[in-house]
């Protein structure tokens, strides 16, 4: 048995700088070892092997360590079913207190559940801290307490309550002389977890002010180098959402919204799980999808011969990145012009974005469908050949990503946009009149 531990569990929260739970975790009377579990739960659903963000948390996670021994600690590293290891974990060490961040998605309410109470066997407190967002749970809310499912007003409570308190960073630079000095535990290879090297180049965090400055006027353009590019290190914790807040506030209100929005989208998970597998509007669950493999197929490969929505979802496939404005189009495209389901697009993008944050996904895709908070209209349907000319003019997006639109062998289109726009308002109406 070793000297006696604070734990500080790191999950979508992989760093030492600016981090809520480390730092209450390095102000406790123990010294403060981190670990990280490579959840069997969640890897064994990913189908590639390959997966870039698997090998993205692996990356990180080296670096960490080698942070960490700078200080002259180390990083534990686990693989397996969390209450297993958290029983592994507690045979082998003396461990008086659990520091974590809060994650809001309904199997880390569980997950954090069960743990909570096989730590509680053994009087051992499991202290949660917010981190990822600004606002959380409760914090925002209209005049009755109750949550904003729309978000105008929402945003303007938001910014209202906003202070120099909600963006102060966590000094923990202060105290890491506090963690223990433990030896070094090998970092699993990725082949142990079952997942082997993907050797597509991530760019390194960056934080570009003159894009975010102008974001209002580029993000739109999915041409452009027009957007900061750091959804991926929001949803790892990368990067601390205190310090992008306070770059938004001086740069760009329009960037500031879009960090509201995110806070939104997580509030309304917590408050309304239920979104995670139906509607918000539960009307728009009656809605008869085609859910057409074959059209579902050419969507998914970009070869449906609508060059926008095609240059996305390459875009996605090559790179696990797509622009906010192409998301728009090609969920819209996907529900609205083929009928199928909004949860075939989310499980899709599940697997391909780097980026991927249940709450935001499930938001936008809902959004796009009509059936979400604040979602559009189901009698807005965007015409690709509209967005195009707004949008990407010129082409530039398109030809980087469908090089042969105009040649004889880019496919037919796989559906008419007028009658599929008809067909989508028929058979959205008659699903809402019936309720």
């Amino acid at each position: 048995m070793q000297n006696k531990l604070s734990i500080f569990w790191l999950r979508r929260d992989l760093r030492l700088q600016d981090n809520a739970a480390l730092y209450h975790a390095l102000k406790s009377k123990q010294a403060v070892q981190c670990i990280f579990i490579f959840d069997k739960d969640i890897l064994d659903k990913l189908e590639d092997k390959t997966d870039r963000r698997v090998n993205f948390i692996y990356d990180t996670l080296t670096a960490l360590n080698q942070e960490l021994e700078s200080f002259g600690a180390s990083l534990w590293v686990y693989y397996g079913k969390p209450i297993e290891i958290w029983k592994e974990i507690l045979e082998k060490n003396e461990i008086v207190e659990v520091f974590v961040n809060h994650d809001y998605e309904p199997y880390a309410i569980k997950r954090d559940s069960a743990v909570k109470n096989i730590l509680l066997i053994k009087g051992i407190e499991l202290l949660s801290f917010k981190d990822i967002v600004i606002f959380e749970k409760a914090e925002v809310t209209k005049e009755d307490g109750l949550p904003y499912t729309v978000f105008t007003p929402y945003s303007k409570r938001w910014k209202a309550k906003l202070n120099d308190l909600y963006l102060r960073p966590y000094p923990t630079e202060k105290y890491l002389a506090n963690l223990s000095q433990s030896k070094s535990k090998k970092i699993l290879v990725l082949e142990e977890i079952g997942f082997q090297k993907n050797e597509s180049t991530i760019p390194p965090l960056y934080i570009d002010t003159e894009i975010i400055q102008k974001y209002n006027l580029t993000r739109n353009y999915p041409g452009l180098l027009g957007t900061s590019r750091l959804g991926l290190y929001l949803r790892f914790g990368n990067i601390s959402i205190r310090a992008l807040a306070e770059v938004a506030l001086k740069c760009n209100e329009t960037y500031l919204n879009e960090l509201i929005w995110r806070d939104f989208y997580h509030q309304i998970l917590f408050h309304f799980p239920q979104v995670e597998k139906a509607s918000f509007k539960p009307a728009y669950d009656g809605i008869q999808w085609r859910n057409n493999e074959k059209e579902y197929r050419a969507w998914c490969d970009g070869q449906t011969g609508y060059p926008i929505v095609d240059a996305g979802m390459r875009e996605l496939n090559a790179t696990g990145f797509i622009h906010n404005r192409s998301r728009m189009i090609v969920a819209s495209f996907l529900c609205k012009h083929l009928l199928i389901d909004w949860q075939w697009g989310a499980l899709y993008f599940a697997q391909k974005l780097l980026d991927f944050d249940l709450a935001a996904n499930n938001g936008g895709w809902q959004w796009a469908a009509g059936s979400g908070t604040d979602a559009a209209p189901y009698f807005r349907i965007f015409s690709p050949s509209e967005q195009t000319k707004k949008f990407d003019a010129e082409h530039i997006y398109i030809k980087r990503w469908v090089p042969e639109f105009e040649s004889l062998q880019y496919v037919h289109p796989i559906v008419n946009h007028q009658l599929a726009r008809e067909r989508c308002l028929k058979v959205y109406k008659e699903a809402l009149e019936k309720r």
